[in-house]
């Protein structure tokens, strides 16, 4: 591993226990024994205990349930699951995988903390575990972003700064949704990689996006042959397969307005009487175009821009 993967583990697993108030080592992974005051640890009955309704992850490898329950069996459980009270019952926060292995092992008790916690850190916590999981798909985990996103409101940006992860690694796991069903699925299966995946999104055209993914499993293309082989497919601008034209669908949607742009633009074409382009950027900046197609229409612009009498511009909201 990497120190810069290193490094981001280490975050991840800080800020994971920041959000629970558990003290960690210089790994940033709970340190045993340790636990933050008022917190009530107790033995519960598996059957007690409710499952996590923010859990992203969907599978659980069955051979990696069996050697952590023959684990739990040898050597007991070394870390308690975590949980909280909801509606007097115990749902689980934190520890889905121990809590499987020990129904798995035939074990009728686990010891687990109690923690008090609302939703939105619960689904924070769920995100976090499950990022610090190499074997999670990108899918899953680009599930929980967009479901976190929608739940409370908020943008990629304020998630990113509550989970202490950079902004980047939600917007690159959540474009991948914009894949067709069918590549998603191959995603999920661990058929393609993410790399694989984000180097088909150039590509507008969703019947060759899942054709070229049929290829890339088929032929075991590497992500780097993927890239080469989509960019000499958008210089071409058409599929040599099928001769289908392919458009550029990056390029496509940064030239793509929004309705508050577009609305300026028509009410500056009706007040000017020519065609008036309006490109801005994220920061705000940008500039307005007006076209003319010959000198006399150039005299009539400048005489509306420049005159006293120039009508003034209501900006559309």
């Amino acid at each position: 591993m990497t120190s810069t993967a290193s490094a981001k583990d280490r975050r991840l697993g800080k800020g994971l226990a920041a959000l629970l108030g558990t003290p960690v080592d210089e790994n940033g992974n709970p340190l045993e024994g340790e636990a933050s005051s008022g917190v009530e640890s107790l033995e519960l009955s598996v059957d007690e205990i409710e499952n996590n309704p923010f859990q992203p992850r969907r599978e659980f490898n069955p051979e990696e349930i069996a050697s952590l329950a023959q684990s739990i069996k040898n050597h007991q459980q070394l870390q308690p699951i975590l949980v909280r009270v909801v509606d007097g019952r115990y749902q689980l926060i934190s520890g889905e995988r121990r809590l499987r292995a020990t129904i798995h092992a035939g074990l009728k008790r686990i010891r687990a903390e109690v923690r008090e916690a609302d939703d939105r850190l619960v689904a924070e916590l769920a995100i976090i575990e499950n990022l610090q999981r190499k074997d999670l798909n990108p899918i899953e985990k680009a599930m929980s972003f967009k479901r976190y996103i929608q739940e409370h409101h908020c943008k990629q940006d304020d998630l990113a700064r509550r989970l202490s992860i950079d902004r980047s690694t939600i917007a690159n796991l959540m474009r991948l949704l914009e894949l067709p069903q069918a590549i998603l699925d191959r995603l999920a299966a661990g058929e393609l990689s993410a790399g694989h995946a984000r180097a088909l999104l150039p590509i507008g055209d969703e019947e060759i996006q899942v054709r070229t993914a049929s290829k890339i499993v088929e032929e075991t293309w590497s992500v780097r042959a993927t890239e080469t082989h989509v960019a000499d497919m958008l210089k071409r601008e058409e599929d040599v397969e099928t001769g289908r034209k392919i458009v550029n669908a990056t390029r496509q949607k940064r030239r793509q307005i929004s309705p508050q742009i577009e609305a300026m633009q028509q009410e500056m074409r009706m007040i000017f009487g020519t065609k008036v382009e309006i490109k801005s950027t994220a920061r705000g900046r940008g500039k307005i175009t007006l076209h003319f197609t010959d000198a006399d229409e150039f005299d009539r612009l400048r005489e509306v821009l420049c005159e006293a009498g120039r009508p003034a511009l209501k900006i559309a909201g």
